[in-house]
């Protein structure tokens, strides 16, 4: 930072009185009579109502009369012309008139804000703008993204070569001349809102920039435009409306500035190991920004400095906790770095019965929930996990003894008789080695799971009592197949004695089948004497197989 900069630093220079100059009389005075320029945010000037005025603590009323035409037309003729999106600027300041048109086209409301080079203000993020990783500014509208965005345009401007694409005069202010606020940066304009992916281009191209400014990316072209300029090498520091990286990662225009979305079906054994079920939701492409920092408020912000871990976990239905800064009373950067919760591994995701749930990110009606309740959530059943738990011991030979509570009885019975589980059902909690329970039970946190717990035994939870949701559980725990899946495998082990035959017919003398059981062997050899074909057994359980023979 130059000594000037230093001067000046949070220092506000904000040009009041240019933007009270151009304002009708009566109600520049009674904005003068307000004195509190330093939280003055807008000035409203609507067709048939009070004019007031917005500041940081609430909106106010300036006069007891309507506004009207000559009004409007008084401040229209001081300003320049307004642009293609209804902005116009005053020269070499960083004020902003908004226009509110009818549907002739005639100017019925102004919204005149009050632009301020806030110098000083960076200094929260200096470390990150200063780290060449191109960054994101999210936040909602007047929360100082703008300002943020022009000081370190002014700071970088000082040691690289910095081109600001200026869409509405925003960040560089109104006229040919750039305004001090950005120092030496310098500052292409652009014609038209739609056209600004073009002149993001052209800048790459034409101005040989080191980084590259963007204030409100909000097309889907001008996102693409970010993603090209990014892949050249070039730092991008841009701003885009929303709270949270959440909010982004739903809005289809610009998802792809964080990397993007789509749905991914897995196959059977990824899903098992990812604990999943098939079709989840992962990150499209590397994020085109590294960095991400959502203005809370004017002194608090919170930072992602992975926005690509930061997707991914989002996407696992277990987010990252942000860095947190903030000034304290005493104008003191302070920096909080939550403490993250542990994920779950696979094999804890499959006690916890996920597998039979949706993807996490697909689990609740939003994204995920917000940070800041992220990192003080209580247990809830799609994060019960908890290292401390005993993992079931499956090396142990001894047949399992299994309590439930709200589970269907004679659907569990049948189901370990069906599939053959090594494990019984107990009457009595202290003589069960694992606890089976539906998720509503779980939740609610009822005493028999409360004395499972204390007794220190593995809970499994099932969404709920159907027979697939019993049959995937046994399957998941004790590594079996379900009835389902072994009526798949049976088929296609019968499906082999047809594709022997069409060899046998080809000219092949025998042919060798597939390993599988008794059961399915003696149903195969059957096949083959429907067919007139010879058919012998080899080897031994479980490799053990038939050879059909041509004659």
């Amino acid at each position: 930072m130059n000594e000037d900069s230093k001067n000046k630093a949070q220092g506000n220079s904000n040009d009041i009185e240019a933007l009270l100059g151009v304002l009708p009389v009566d109600v520049a005075l009674a904005v003068r009579q307000k004195n509190d320029f330093d939280n003055l945010l807008e000035i409203i000037l609507d067709l048939g109502r009070c004019p007031s005025a917005r500041f940081v603590s609430g909106e106010v009323r300036l006069l007891d009369r309507f506004v009207e035409h000559d009004d409007i037309e008084y401040v229209t003729s001081r300003i320049s012309e307004f642009d293609a999106d209804n902005r116009a600027g005053m020269e070499r300041t960083l004020h902003r008139i908004s226009a509110i048109r009818n549907r002739r086209g005639r100017v019925i409301g102004l919204t005149c804000r009050v632009g301020r080079a806030v110098y000083g203000t960076i200094d929260i993020i200096e470390d990150l703008v200063n780290s060449g990783e191109s960054i994101l500014i999210l936040g909602k509208p007047g929360v100082g993204k703008t300002t943020i965005l022009r000081e370190a345009a002014r700071t970088l401007a000082d040691k690289k070569r910095v081109i600001i694409v200026d869409t509405s005069n925003e960040i560089g202010g109104d006229g040919d001349v750039p305004h001090p606020a950005v120092g030496s940066a310098r500052r292409m304009q652009v014609p038209k809102p739609s056209l600004q992916h073009e002149v993001m281009i052209e800048a790459v191209e034409n101005h040989n920039p080191e980084v590259i400014v963007i204030d409100e990316i909000g097309r889907e072209l001008e996102a693409l435009a970010a993603r090209t300029i990014a892949e050249r090498g070039v730092q991008l520091i841009g701003t885009a409306h929303g709270n949270a990286l959440e909010n982004l990662l739903l809005n289809p225009t610009l998802s792809d500035l964080v990397g993007g979305i789509e749905s991914v079906t897995l196959s059977d054994d990824e899903a098992r190991r990812r604990g999943t079920q098939k079709t989840v939701l992962e990150r499209r492409s590397p994020p085109t920004f590294n960095i991400l920092v959502e203005i809370q408020e004017r002194n608090r912000l919170n930072v992602h400095r992975d926005i690509a871990s930061a997707v991914d976990a989002i996407l696992r239905g277990y987010p990252l906790a942000p860095e947190e800064r903030y000034r304290d009373e005493k104008g003191k950067i302070r920096m909080v770095r939550a403490s993250q919760a542990k994920a779950p591994t696979a094999s804890q995701s499959l006690r916890a019965g996920k597998n039979m749930e949706n993807s996490p990110f697909q689990r609740r009606t939003g994204l995920a929930e917000p940070q800041a309740q992220a990192k003080n959530r209580k247990e809830r059943y799609e994060d019960f996990v908890s290292p401390e738990d005993p993992v079931l011991n499956l090396e142990d030979s001894r047949e399992k003894r299994m309590f439930v509570f709200g589970v269907a009885r004679n659907r569990l019975l049948q189901a370990i008789k069906s599939m053959n589980a090594p494990v019984s059902v107990v009457r009595d909690l202290k003589d069960a080695d694992m606890f089976l329970t539906q998720r509503r039970y779980y939740r609610d946190r009822l005493q028999p799971i409360v004395d499972a717990e204390t007794k220190g035994l593995p809970i499994f939870v099932i969404r709920s009592n159907s027979m697939p949701q019993i049959e995937q559980f046994l399957a998941d725990t004790f590594g079996l197949a379900t009835p389902q899946e072994k009526r798949e495998k049976d088929d296609e082990a019968l499906a082999q004695v047809d594709i022997a035959v069409d060899l046998l017919q080809a000219g092949e003398p025998y042919v060798d089948l597939q390993p599988t059981v008794a059961h399915i062997r003696k149903r195969q050899h059957e096949l083959a004497r429907e067919y007139g074909l010879v058919s012998q057994s080899f080897g031994k359980d479980p490799n053990r197989y038939v050879r059909i023979y041509r004659d």
